[in-house]
């Protein structure tokens, strides 16, 4: 990490010459800009960029798409201010001689700025807010996956991202042999990583052909976010670099596993976690507040689950016996359970295995943190632990089968309403389902081969 005096004397000494600012979209990508590191010492630091507000209107394909009222045609497609946020500036050592800044997203109000309320980063903020509010600060972790092949970026889009060659050609969960064929990239990751301020805990193989994870050490809510929208944009360059590619698809390939971002949650006050206690709850000791955080955060998972699953893709990952959650039960050390209970003690926690490594961070622990917080306010308890195979029990609820299915839950959510704004689902709900709109118009190779000739 650096501070702006370590980053002058590092632009002194000819160590860094450029800063990447960036914001996150409501995709999950980072955009933004990269700086000469003398204009941004002398400007940037203290007054931020501005960037076009159609960033957050804009489709996969970077298309601006009507009918958003934070910007559009009519309004002109002003500017956004790009506000950076000195906590979150580091070394980016996968990149030649450069450093990265996060920023906030403010929009101008008469003479003030104030956060942009649609900006993913402003939204999980409106909810740590929340929490400061009742006297909790939320640390948090993602688990994320993803799948390495060998074939480059333009090597995998010119084969139309069909017939890759995997980095294995066997599964790989936890095999140290095929994990050490893959070092040239998982080593440059890890080291990049914690070279760049995300400490890095380990690095596995998964159960997919060419699926790997790498962990990093858990942080406070905001941080984490970072670190993980961090992590997705330094693979992928580290990746283009070495001629090889990465996905965060949750559902890269039918008959093989989904890739997940499983995330980890707990509550802490006066410096200790808020969950731990000596309320039984099965076999878990627990507080209050760990109860209803649990029975807050499942009870609005099905109405909040875009913000876990954003993409037509996420919804092939849930398949009962995949590894990926299909039913919303709660479990202790159970991997069939959507939400799986860890730990004990101070560190006692919650994990939800729902979202996919699709999901943006920023917008997936808010719709987290909102739901618990609010659980935590009505004392909503959680149902009965479960014990057993989850993928068997047909009569628990099931996570929605289609993103249509979820985002129309989302846009009729009043409690979706109550805890982001009305101005938030609005925006999202409609990103959503352009996205399925333009989903449905395609024909895809699936009906080709199904219908060309037996129709």
């Amino acid at each position: 990490m650096l501070t702006l005096d370590t980053l002058a004397a590092k632009a002194a000494s000819g160590e860094i010459d450029t800063v990447v600012v960036a914001v996150t979209d409501h995709i999950g990508r980072l955009i933004g800009k990269r700086f000469d590191v003398d204009f941004f010492l002398s400007e940037v630091a203290s007054h931020g960029t501005h960037g076009c507000d159609y960033l957050l209107t804009v489709d996969m394909e970077m298309t601006p798409i009507p009918g958003y009222k934070f910007a559009n045609w009519e309004l002109g497609y002003g500017d956004f201010h790009m506000v950076v946020d000195l906590t979150t500036l580091r070394i980016a050592s996968w990149l030649d001689r450069s450093a990265l800044v996060l920023c906030d997203v403010e929009v101008e109000r008469g003479e003030h700025h104030e956060l942009a309320a649609v900006a993913p980063r402003s939204i999980l903020r409106r909810q740590l807010q929340c929490a400061a509010e009742t006297g909790f600060t939320a640390m948090a972790a993602s688990e994320l996956e993803y799948y390495l092949y060998e074939d480059s970026y333009r090597a995998a889009a010119q084969k139309g991202y069909a017939n890759l060659d995997p980095a294995a050609w066997y599964l790989e969960d936890y095999h140290i042999l095929q994990g050490t064929r893959e070092e040239k990239f998982t080593a440059a990751a890890r080291q990049h990583l914690a070279a760049s301020g995300i400490p890095v805990e380990n690095s596995k193989g998964e159960f997919g052909l060419g699926q790997h994870e790498i962990n990093v050490r858990y942080a406070e809510a905001l941080a984490m976010a970072d670190r993980h929208t961090i992590y997705k944009q330094a693979l992928k360059e580290i990746a283009e670099q070495l001629g090889v590619s990465v996905t965060f698809m949750a559902k890269p390939h039918s008959g093989q596993a989904g890739s997940s971002s499983h995330i980890h949650f707990s509550l802490w006050q006066n410096g200790r976690n808020a969950f731990a206690g000596d309320k039984i709850l099965g076999p878990v000791k627990g507080s209050d507040e760990f109860r209803w955080f649990l029975g807050g955060w499942m009870a609005h998972t099905r109405e909040l689950m875009p913000f876990y699953a954003p993409t037509i893709n996420s919804y092939k990952r849930y398949e009962d016996g995949s590894w990926a959650p299909t039913r919303i039960a709660w479990s202790y050390d159970n991997r069939t359970a959507g939400f799986r209970v860890v730990g004990k003690g101070s560190s006692l926690r919650i994990e939800c295995r729902i979202p996919g490594a699709d999901c943006n961070p920023y917008l997936a622990y808010a719709a987290a943190l909102a739901s618990g917080l609010d659980g935590i306010q009505n004392k909503i308890e959680p149902p009965e632990i479960f014990a057993g195979d989850v993928y068997a029990a047909q009569h628990l609820p099931r996570v929605p089968y289609t993103l249509g299915e979820a985002v129309d839950g989302f846009a009729n959510s009043t409690f979706a309403k109550q805890a982001f704004g009305v101005d938030v689902v609005e925006h999202y709900a409609h990103h959503w389902r352009t996205e399925q709109k333009q989903y449905d118009m395609f024909v895809t190779d699936w009906e080709r081969k199904r219908y060309f000739e037996r129709i």
